[in-house]
């Protein structure tokens, strides 16, 4: 049906008859800031407003539901509504303001309605079923006693305001009085009155007294009952938990089988659009992570490995061009040409012993809800946290990290087919985020001028120099330089949001790798992190959206789709696609693994239309047909002990080990976070307060001095990175900090006396 036919039959859908308890339409409902407002088809029926994707989604797939008795309504203009319910929120938009109106009204009938029905059946509600019968009569027995002594209390209430006013009255008229006579009826009626009050005082005092031993009696049945309940959910949760966990392990042993390929050759490996129809059935949209909402235009397609007849028969085919001419370089054992089909790991061992633990982690208990509740809806920046919350690394040691695993780009240097070094690029841009699965903490927050290096020039071929060139918003400039043949620079803006029950970063800026060799350029953006359970429950941490990695000089692209991790998805947890095509958008491998263990690249031979699912509304799916799937990147193992080292890498743990010869400024020189790292955390608090002031202080007086030079007319540079410095990106269009040299000559010279003092 086209949009316009649409639009027309939400007019008609939308017009309930008269006496109707359910109300239809289309409505507009906010997803997020890259997609804004999708079309939804809306169903208000008994107290309950639930949306779909389309009509005939009715039929088996509800993307979510909101219950009116408890939710809370606004409009905020002409055409938009508001609707929150616990920790739930829709922005809805209407076409026009009249049809604004119909859904506000209908909502608040709704809403009345099922307040009504909540409040009548209270007695017999089934949402918490007594285990027997007899408990059932007995407590709805109960209730209606409870309730009985209420209509009583409420009685004896009005009879008390009634007669206490008659009573004032007749006072104020005795105190009028003059003659005698009429002052002894007068008292005398003040008497009776007031011996009316008295009596209707005692009732209600016995009227509470018998509520408050009727209460009593059932307070603790009622308190074991709801005890039992309480475990009896806890229970369940850890059961649906368990269960979740085992029926991935056994998937991907399933799908990690070594007769897999041979023994089912027709089988289909499904791939990221073929899985999704599934996924939607299975579960409805989670509102916490509104980015997924409306994924319609994402590409749909499954995989099919070929048997070994299969590929022979297909070598000679018009087909298996699909390598835009570099075929020959591929053959069945391995589908990787031998420059840069190396993947077994460090290709050298360090020259020199670095540290491989650090002091145990500290078991300090802290009420975290006494912290969080002020800080809702506030930047992460802003917020004044103890180290508690930290880990003994600084967001510049973090940003370090993604030179885990840097032989990757050692690999890519060496290739000579572009489409292989996309692949392995994909697969470097992925490995940054295997560190942060179990990476909880909070790093710290670079102090304005702060540095770290990485100088592994003799062990792996390169050097890093990060600085924190903005202190609000937060942002980091990156460089790195290998003898190896590669460049890499970003800079990130860390954007971060407080929710209440998650914690969102998103990281803002590309980043830039460039080739020497061939000057193959790419560019792409992080995915965004969320820390799950800040309130309540277990941390845990999950990377969702889609990464767009692009080589500027040939035009060739590889699309990356982070899935978001969910109990009930019938994916593999932490699970990434991709799909790395040529200029003219004709695919050449498929990228398939999880972010948090490995990645595979499988090359396609063929590529044909296959059948539309359900799911995607129609849309036929594109079948690769591809080669045995081969190892790009596989996560090494956490060292012994880890968890007691906050979950730190092998690299992790020597970032902050201690270096001569490092600048003034470098984190490692940072008394706050060397304190928490030895586990002195009370002076690491107290260190930390006051390096802020300090920078605070420093702010205050730049302020100032910018001030008085306005005020004299007077051009005020302003601060000013020491390292890097403004440019504009030809690429991209942005402005960006980029390194301007002198960092390495100042070591090798020792002189820093450049470097402001900021610790």
């Amino acid at each position: 049906m086209s949009e316009q036919g649409k639009g027309s039959a939400s007019a008609s859908a939308a017009a309930p008859a008269p006496g109707s308890d359910t109300y239809k339409g289309w409505l507009f409902k906010w997803t997020n800031y890259l997609k804004g407002y999708q079309r939804r088809w809306f169903v208000l029926s008994n107290g309950l407003l639930s949306y779909y994707r389309t009509q005939a989604e009715m039929a088996h797939t509800c993307r979510g539901t909101i219950n009116l008795a408890t939710a809370h309504i606004d409009t905020e203009d002409a055409c938009n509504i508001v609707l929150s319910s616990g920790g739930r929120t829709y922005h809805l938009k209407a076409s026009t303001e009249v049809e604004r109106q119909r859904w506000v009204t209908a909502l608040e009938l709704a809403k009345a309605k099922a307040i009504r029905m909540m409040n009548d059946q209270s007695d017999d509600s089934g949402d918490e079923e007594p285990t027997s019968q007899s408990d059932r009569s007995e407590i709805q027995g109960t209730l209606k006693i409870l309730v009985s002594k209420l209509d009583d209390l409420s009685t004896c209430n009005d009879l008390i305001a009634k007669h206490g006013a008659a009573l004032q009255r007749s006072l104020s008229e005795l105190e009028g009085l003059k003659v005698p006579v009429e002052g002894g009826e007068k008292i005398k009626a003040v008497n009776e009155r007031a011996t009316l009050f008295r009596i209707t005082s005692n009732a209600m005092i016995n009227a509470c007294r018998d509520f408050l031993d009727l209460a009593e009696t059932h307070s603790r049945r009622w308190q074991r009952a709801l005890q039992y309940e309480r475990e009896q959910r806890t229970h369940l949760e850890e059961t649906i938990e368990q269960l979740a966990k085992q029926h991935n392990s056994l998937e991907r042993a399933w799908r990690e089988a070594p007769t897999l390929v041979s023994s089912t050759p027709s089988a289909p490996t499904t791939n990221k659009g073929s899985e999704r129809p599934r996924k939607e059935e299975a579960s409805d949209e989670d509102e916490d992570t509104e980015y997924f909402d409306a994924m319609e235009d994402s590409p749909a397609f499954i995989t099919v490995t070929a048997t070994e007849n299969t590929q022979h028969r297909r070598s000679q085919s018009n087909l298996s061009g699909a390598s835009g001419g570099h075929s020959n370089d591929w053959n069945q054992d391995d589908h990787m040409s031998p420059s840069c089909n190396d993947v077994s790991g460090k290709e050298l061992q360090p020259r020199r012993q670095r540290r491989t633990h650090v002091p145990d982690k500290p078991n300090y208990s802290l009420n975290l809800w006494s912290i969080m509740k002020n800080c809702i809806g506030k930047e992460l920046s802003k917020i004044p946290m103890p180290v508690n919350f930290n880990e003994p690394l600084s967001m510049l040691q973090r940003l370090t990290e993604d030179l885990e695993y840097h032989e990757l780009l050692d690999k890519a240097a060496r290739c000579d087919s572009s489409l292989e070094q996309m692949c392995l690029v994909a697969a470097f841009s992925i490995s940054s985020y295997s560190t942060t699965v179990n990476r909880t903490a909070k790093p710290f927050n670079p102090l304005l001028g702060e540095t770290y290096e990485l100088d592994r020039l003799e062990e792996f071929g390169y050097r890093s120099l990060c600085e924190q060139v903005s202190h609000h918003p937060p942002a980091a400039a990156h460089h790195v330089i290998s003898q190896r043949g590669w460049t890499l620079w970003q800079e990130i803006t860390i954007a971060s949001k407080f929710r209440g029950k998650y914690l969102s970063i998103m990281p803002l800026g590309a980043i830039h790798l460039q080739f020497h060799s061939s000057g193959n350029h790419y560019v792409w953006r992080k995915v965004t992190s969320t820390v799950h359970n800040i309130i309540v429950g277990k941390l845990w941490i999950d990377q969702s959206g889609d990464i767009e990695i692009v080589n500027h000089r040939t035009k060739e692209t590889c699309q990356l789709k982070f899935s978001p991790y969910s109990y009930f998805s019938r994916d593999v947890p932490r699970k990434v696609t991709g799909v790395v095509a040529d200029s003219g958008g004709q695919a050449h491998y498929i990228l398939s693994g999880t972010w948090d263990d490995k990645i595979e690249s499988s090359k396609i031979i063929q590529s044909s239309r296959g059948g539309s699912g359900s799911g995607s509304e129609g849309k036929q799916k594109t079948v690769y047909q591809t080669l045995s799937p081969k190892l790009l990147w596989k996560k090494y193992p956490l060292p012994d002990n880890a968890e007691n080292m906050y979950y730190f890498s092998t690299l992790a743990l020597t970032l902050n080990e201690l270096e001569d010869g490092v600048g003034m400024t470098d984190s490692r020189l940072r008394p706050d976070q060397r304190l928490m790292e030895e586990g002195r955390w009370d002076e690491a608090n107290s260190e930390k307060q006051r390096l802020e002031e300090k920078q605070r202080a420093v702010r205050r007086r730049r302020e100032a001095e910018a001030s008085d030079a306005l005020d004299e007319g007077k051009e005020y540079e302003g601060y000013q990175p020491l390292w890097f410095h403004q440019r504009r990106d030809s690429f991209t269009g942005e402005t960006n900090f980029v390194y301007k040299g002198g960092y390495w000559e100042a070591k090798e010279k020792q002189d820093w006396s450049m470097c402001p003092d900021i610790f």
